[in-house]
């Protein structure tokens, strides 16, 4: 995606400063109308949802949610979907979409509007790219989510992200502000705010288009998709829940043993 940005102060969107304008949402929504870019943008669902295995009833929040893309997707799945975005352009959007079928709220994802453990899956899809602090946007994720977290983002290491960055030095571009991972990156990150806890990844490498013939036998190697270097990284996540503890007084009746009258 190739879509211009509008600075509007610190605080106020998720990209770093940054958030999508009416202009820009309109653009990212136009993407995935390309056939090309469709093809695309099915590599990555398909590995999404083999990664994650959502469930029919399952409470899902995505943060970062956009026009609502993938919360279509997850509706059809038959999950209640919650969506949360920086953007009022990309909720108006998504609202277009969606009408009253999902809660979605305004915010950034490192300060999430839920109670602890409120859905049973969190994801963040292209999303910590754009945000000002990735490491606690996962924390605020694993800390609304207790079953399962599925993170998506751009491979730092990946062909296409030195392309992205070259286009970016020559115009304006979402990409001038993005921050890109690799697969190490936010396998640690992740590792550290829960520990060892069970975990699922894979890459799409993103073949071009007119070798979609061969493309989703390759795509499907195990060994292809144990990449550390395609151009999208999916990782699913199983979560412990959380509990908060509290200390609470103990009344005690009656004179305390040994005690002196």
């Amino acid at each position: 995606m190739e879509i211009g940005v509008q600075a509007l102060g610190q605080g106020a969107g998720f990209v770093m400063g940054y958030v999508f304008d009416a202009k820009s949402a309109q653009q990212y929504d136009y993407w995935y109308r390309s056939r090309r870019n469709r093809f695309i943008a099915d590599l990555e669902d398909g590995l999404m949802f083999r990664l994650l295995e959502p469930v029919r009833g399952e409470r899902l929040l995505d943060i970062g949610c956009g026009t609502g893309r993938h919360l279509q997707m997850f509706l059809e799945k038959g999950l209640d979907v919650t969506g949360l975005d920086a953007s009022v352009h990309m909720l108006d959007l998504a609202k277009k979409r969606l009408g009253h079928r999902a809660a979605l709220h305004e915010g950034i994802a490192e300060d999430l509007p839920f109670e602890d453990n409120t859905f049973n899956v969190a994801t963040l899809i292209t999303t910590l790219e754009f945000v000002e602090d990735p490491y606690k946007a996962l924390e605020e994720a694993c800390r609304v989510a207790k079953d399962r977290l599925f993170v998506g983002v751009l491979n730092r290491y990946a062909v296409k992200a030195f392309e992205r960055r070259i286009k970016g030095i020559f115009g304006r571009s979402v990409y001038n502000r993005a921050r890109f991972f690799s697969v190490w990156e936010i396998t640690r990150m992740v590792r550290e705010i829960l520990g060892k806890t069970p975990a699922k990844r894979g890459t799409v490498h993103q073949l071009p288009a007119f070798l979609k013939r061969y493309t989703h036998r390759f795509e499907r190697s195990v060994w292809v998709q144990k990449s550390p270097f395609g151009t999208f990284i999916g990782l699913a996540v199983t979560l412990v829940p959380r509990y908060r503890t509290q200390n609470l007084p103990i009344n005690v009746v009656g004179k305390p043993k040994g005690a002196v009258s």
